[in-house]
């Protein structure tokens, strides 16, 4: 019967101090406030405050609503905030993209300044599988280029960046403009510990052209890129995981063919892309990215963002 319009009439009352008063605080006409006053009264079977009294007088069963007033809303209040608020309060990362956390180390220090009640959990390792922990509920989100088909996961675009070909400053193919598959047939190619289906520049770049070049795999970013710099092998690799080496002059960074481009993701279950924390998270690491790192390319997203499993790009740098 009686209504939270009720009660913040009855405190608007309370503090203007007048019917006319409230009527402006409530931005109402001071009539229908009388007859919205005189239609609670009829329901109710009291008065609740003395007509033409100077300064506004309430009655004993107005003071008791007023008083339940002064206790409701502002529990109300919190109430709804603490709705609004977001309820996440940790943020399980993990990546399938090796050389991300050259990146996103600084993405996450970024993010924890704007979010410092949000405890950050980051997996990794080369034998841990993300996406099946993803499912399993041990990891909130993942970091990939692959897209698994009706996975029941959703995967929103972070952005596109490209596979460069990185060299010693003096090996042979360092003076050429353009590289061609055939011009790595003889090469030894250091990748990560992943199968080489995986990796963008086996399938779309060496495969088609019937190219298969001796592979090494390293599990070490800093070792691996020591060792192309010792003319021990090339690699295909983000340009950011060299940015710093390359201005130093200890390796040189070529396009593979006409440009070799990956799509990086960030991979939630479907229906948790729109949490509050997990939302900010994907938007600051996706905007960290796009500022400061070369050779990236932000990603048109239609307004339902991105797709629940549907084929993509599924390969590794």
């Amino acid at each position: 019967m009686i209504e939270i319009k009720h009660l913040k009439t009855l405190q608007a009352l309370r503090n203007s101090g007048s019917l006319a008063a409230a009527a402006t605080t409530l931005h109402q006409t001071q009539s229908a406030l009388s007859h919205q006053f005189s239609d609670l009264e009829q329901r109710l079977g009291f008065r609740l405050f003395v007509r033409k009294s100077q300064p506004l007088r309430f009655t004993p069963q107005g003071e008791i609503l007023l008083q339940l007033a002064n206790q409701v809303l502002p529990q109300i209040g919190r109430a709804l905030q603490a709705c609004n608020a977001p309820q996440q309060s940790r943020l399980r990362i993990a990546i399938e993209c090796h050389s991300c956390i050259q990146w996103l180390t600084p993405a996450l220090e970024n993010f924890r300044v704007k979010w410092p009640q949000v405890e950050m959990d980051f997996k990794s390792g080369v034998t841990f599988d993300p996406q099946p922990a993803l499912l399993q509920d041990e990891l909130d989100l993942v970091l990939t280029s692959d897209i698994l088909p009706r996975s029941g996961l959703h995967y929103s675009p972070m952005f596109d960046f490209e596979v460069r070909l990185v060299l010693a400053p003096d090996h042979p193919l360092a003076g050429k403009k353009r590289i061609t598959p055939a011009d790595l047939a003889d090469e030894t190619l250091l990748i990560y510990p992943v199968q080489r289906a995986r990796l963008d520049v086996w399938r779309h770049f060496l495969q088609p052209a019937g190219v298969s070049p001796a592979l090494k795999s390293v599990d070490n970013t800093l070792l691996l890129i020591q060792m192309v710099a010792a003319r021990m092998g090339i690699a295909a690799l983000p340009h950011w995981v060299v940015d710093n080496v390359e201005r130093q002059g200890l390796v040189v960074t070529k396009t593979l063919g006409d440009g070799l481009w990956s799509r990086l993701y960030a991979a939630v279950r479907d229906g948790e892309q729109r949490q509050p924390v997990t939302g900010a998270f994907i938007r600051s690491a996706r905007q960290h990215a796009c500022d400061r790192l070369p050779f990236v390319r932000g990603v048109e997203r239609p307004s339902g963002d991105a797709p629940t499993a549907t084929p993509g790009s599924p390969a590794r740098p």
